[in-house]
């Protein structure tokens, strides 16, 4: 009888543990949710609602370094930011950010064609110039629609510059410290 009891008691402290470890690890379990990265390809990510990494940019208007020192520029979105820190670092916090989610958080217009400032300053391509965007040392005219990933550099830069013009531009965003 006394084996009988020690025996459930076993078997029951046995079922007892094994819900809490399956209860464990369905909790600790993340959701696989499917994203497209800067290529186009499908990969999964392992945090559907939160990211936490960063990337640099710069915009440069007929040659002269556009800076965003200004707080108007700083802090205007929870999801994908920039701080007065350094100006020139994206915070991404929620995954799957396109450039274009990025730029619409700013207080200035930019499309594919045009870049028209805070101020009221219109940069279009065709008027003196032509606007042109370089991910990663790339020229990609299509870069507004692209995810945002870890470590890019996106160089906006608008103007006549020559091929050296615009290989020291993207030389300084490369410079730029993204810590």
């Amino acid at each position: 009888m006394l084996k009988k009891v020690l025996l459930m008691i076993l078997i029951f402290a046995l079922l007892i543990s094994g819900y809490f470890l399956f209860n464990q690890k369905v909790k600790n379990r993340k959701e696989v949710v499917p994203t497209r990265s800067s290529k186009n390809t499908i990969k999964v990510s392992s945090t559907p609602t939160e990211a936490d990494y960063v990337a640099g940019f710069l915009i440069y208007t007929n040659g002269t370094r556009r800076i965003f020192t200004a707080s108007m520029y700083h802090d205007l979105s929870e999801d994908i930011y920039i701080d007065s820190r350094n100006p020139n670092v994206v915070n991404v916090k929620k995954p799957n950010q396109t450039w274009n989610d990025f730029f619409k958080t700013l207080p200035f217009s930019l499309t594919k064609d045009c870049l028209i400032t805070g101020t009221g300053q219109t940069f279009c391509t065709g008027q003196n110039g032509d606007l042109k965007f370089y991910i990663n040392g790339k020229n990609d005219p299509d870069v507004l629609n692209k995810i945002i990933e870890e470590n890019d550099r996106l160089l906006v830069s608008f103007g006549s510059e020559s091929k050296q013009g615009i290989e020291d531009q993207i030389q300084e965003l490369e410079a730029v410290s993204l810590n």
